[in-house]
């Protein structure tokens, strides 16, 4: 029977150094919880797609119902838990509230994103 691919290495032992340099790299808990719900939302195709129609322009959600071909509901529901994570903003004009990107960082996280998915 031929060597089986796993995660493991063949010896146990460890290198000082390097596991010195991964603990001061290494995240406190709150910040860990906090990426992982940012990225759970980004796990969700629709979420995905609001975010990436508000990568060019601030849009309300019935543009953003006509731009994804679905409900208002269904979008405002969306856009609350996307805002609660702090990856959308709003602002009110008159009688409209317009979502964008909270800010540039969102934008470079969907944009690295973006990118790495479609690297070939």
């Amino acid at each position: 029977m031929g060597r089986q691919d796993n995660e493991c290495c063949e010896e146990v032992r460890h290198d000082e150094l390097q596991v010195q340099e991964a603990q001061q790299a290494l995240v406190d808990a709150l910040t860990a919880e906090r990426m992982a719900q940012t990225f759970r939302a980004l796990a969700d195709p629709t979420r995905v797609r609001i975010l990436s129609a508000l990568t060019k322009t601030e849009l309300c959600v019935s543009d953003l119902a006509v731009v994804l071909g679905m409900s208002i509901s269904a979008i405002s529901h969306q856009l609350r838990l996307l805002r609660g994570l702090r990856l959308v903003r709003r602002r009110r004009a008159g009688k409209h509230i317009y979502y964008a990107l909270d800010d540039e960082h969102v934008r470079d996280l969907f944009e690295r994103g973006l990118e790495h998915v479609q690297h070939e």
